[in-house]
């Protein structure tokens, strides 16, 4: 009898013992780790997304899983060295998902780090195709749009406004210049002339000799194949000239209200891909843009739009599992659906971890109050088939 019950006292200590690992293994809080531009060229987009995943977060309680959730931001300066080292930082830190970057080359270069480290990592904002490919990193998904899906965009365009010669010009960035390469191609395949194409480095600030020769040119469109504070400055000093009067200008995803803003009254007029819009017309986004609005008296822009769209989705997807195990979540959200997006549906392709969804052509025209005094008028709706090419490999 005492030999039994030395047994039994051991197996539930044993039993204790494990329990008590089990509910250590569950963490006090959900970490993220957030990546974004802060400064640099691509800076004027990070503190909109860090709105919206705060709106996102704030629509759920602040937790997941019961736990709250707790984000760390860090500033990679539009640079992939500084996000490789903060983020390799975040997750030392202990963040359970890793969120951003800007710029398509930090995140290529974030994606080699959640992969290793087998990280779940959440893109809304980078464009380049090679982020999702069939066969890519199993932790990586993307919401948000493709430079492919926006370049024929404005392949589709070009087209539809009878443009016969065009002058392109590309920041000397990779996935940039891999957009223009498309396009052109493309272009040239159906007749149309490219006359001219510069290539300025990222962060440029004087492009009055480039708009100079536009206005010499005899094209009749301008591709801008940039974004950022480089569209702000090529669209305002293209102005300066009226360059606007004679020419088309567009681009893949050259305009939104942050750049019209930046602008002035010479970004009317400009036409562009749109990766989000507030005025998007579905009960989801109409009940995000009361929430941004009442938060911080602005309307959301496409970024702020996007991180809150990827983000609510990630988390309802977490906590659809009910579990804290990292694998798990990747394996729901691969394949996944989300209805409720404040852009409409959206399908998380499980082939490359591409969101399937409508995309949309905007031209910057004059704001009504209480909007902004420059907004993007959506003038096309691309279904998904139109866009994007089917997932092979």
């Amino acid at each position: 009898m005492k030999t039994w019950s030395s047994a039994g006292c051991g197996a539930l200590a044993l039993y204790a013992a494990l329990m008590t690992g089990a509910q250590a293994a569950e963490p006090d809080t959900f970490k993220i780790g957030g990546v974004v531009s802060l400064s640099g060229t691509y800076g004027i987009f990070g503190e909109d997304m860090r709105k919206g995943v705060t709106v996102a977060i704030e629509q759920r309680g602040g937790k997941v899983l019961g736990k709250p959730i707790q984000v760390t931001w860090e500033d990679d300066e539009t640079k992939p060295q500084p996000a490789v080292q903060k983020t390799t930082r975040l997750i030392s830190d202990g963040s359970q998902m890793i969120f951003g970057a800007v710029s398509s080359a930090s995140t290529l270069a974030i994606m080699n780090i959640a992969k290793q480290r087998k990280i779940p990592h959440l893109v809304t904002m980078s464009a380049d195709d090679k982020i999702t490919v069939p066969g890519g990193s199993r932790y990586t998904f993307r919401t948000s749009n493709t430079l492919g899906m926006e370049q024929r965009m404005a392949l589709a365009y070009t087209k539809e406004q009878k443009l016969k010669r065009i002058y392109g010009v590309t920041a000397d960035y990779q996935a940039t210049r891999d957009s223009w390469d498309w396009y052109r191609r493309e272009a040239e395949k159906a007749g149309i002339e490219i006359v001219g194409a510069d290539f300025p480095p990222l962060g440029n600030r004087d492009y009055s000799s480039i708009a100079d020769k536009i206005a010499r040119s005899n094209a009749d469109g301008v591709a801008l194949f940039m974004t950022g504070s480089d569209a702000v400055t090529m669209v305002k000093q293209a102005g300066q000239i009226d360059l606007g009067k004679t020419r088309k200008i567009f681009g893949p995803v050259i305009a939104d209200e942050t750049m019209a803003a930046g602008v002035g009254p010479t970004s009317i007029g400009v036409q562009s891909g749109v990766r989000y819009h507030f005025t998007v017309d579905n009960e989801p986004n109409t009940a995000f843009v009361e929430a941004f609005r009442k938060k911080y008296n602005e309307y959301p822009s496409a970024a702020a739009g996007e991180a809150y769209d990827g983000m609510s989705w990630w988390l309802d997807v977490v906590e659809k599992t009910g579990s804290w195990d990292k694998e798990k979540w990747v394996e729901a959200f691969a394949g996944s659906v989300r209805d409720n997006s404040v852009e409409g549906k959206k399908i998380m392709r499980a082939c490359d971890h591409q969101a399937m969804q409508n995309g949309l052509w905007g031209v910057v025209s004059a704001g009504k109050a209480p909007q902004p005094a420059y907004v993007m008028d959506i003038v096309r709706v691309f279904p998904p088939d139109q866009v994007f090419e089917p997932c092979a490999g």
